[in-house]
């Protein structure tokens, strides 16, 4: 019978994390929650939220993905709108659509609606389960990737 003893390594001083670095970490995390706790307890507006503006249209479509970058964009008829082998952006939102269906165990593929508002604001949301992406947030090339999608679809 083979007898195995366990083999101990004693931390050097360059295993270990500088205690200053450790300081540092716990500082910013007690900052951040002083910081939070003082907007939540003054009731502070929030900052960054996009401002209420009226729906100029509303298109909806299915977002199919076939691998990694390929997309397939259809109307709620099941028509093919799109068929992009290399989708960008329009592949990247359908990937967190589809990652956040399978979290929420949603099944099947719903379609997602498109939504433009007055102020300039292009949303993506999924009734199914409450996910939506700010698409103009992401930059005025990813945006269009969506504008011209609908252009299409009209």
């Amino acid at each position: 019978m083979a007898q195995f003893t366990a083999i101990h390594h004693r931390p050097t001083e360059r295993d270990k994390i500088p205690a200053a670095l450790l300081w540092a970490m716990l500082a910013l995390a007690m900052t951040s929650l002083a910081v939070v706790s003082f907007a939540v307890l003054t009731n502070r507006l929030h900052e960054g939220v996009p401002k209420a503006a009226n729906v100029v249209s509303e298109h909806w479509m299915v977002l199919e993905g076939l691998d990694a970058q390929a997309v397939i964009v259809k109307n709620v008829d099941g028509k093919v709108l799109l068929d992009l082998p290399h989708g960008g952006f329009v592949t990247v939102i359908q990937n967190a659509m589809t990652r956040n269906r399978t979290v929420q165990r949603i099944a099947g593929n719903p379609p997602i609606r498109i939504v433009e508002y007055d102020n300039g604001r292009l949303v993506a949301e999924d009734p199914s389960t409450g996910w939506s992406a700010e698409l103009y947030a992401f930059g005025d090339q990813n945006k269009v990737a969506f504008e011209r999608l609908l252009r299409d679809q009209k």
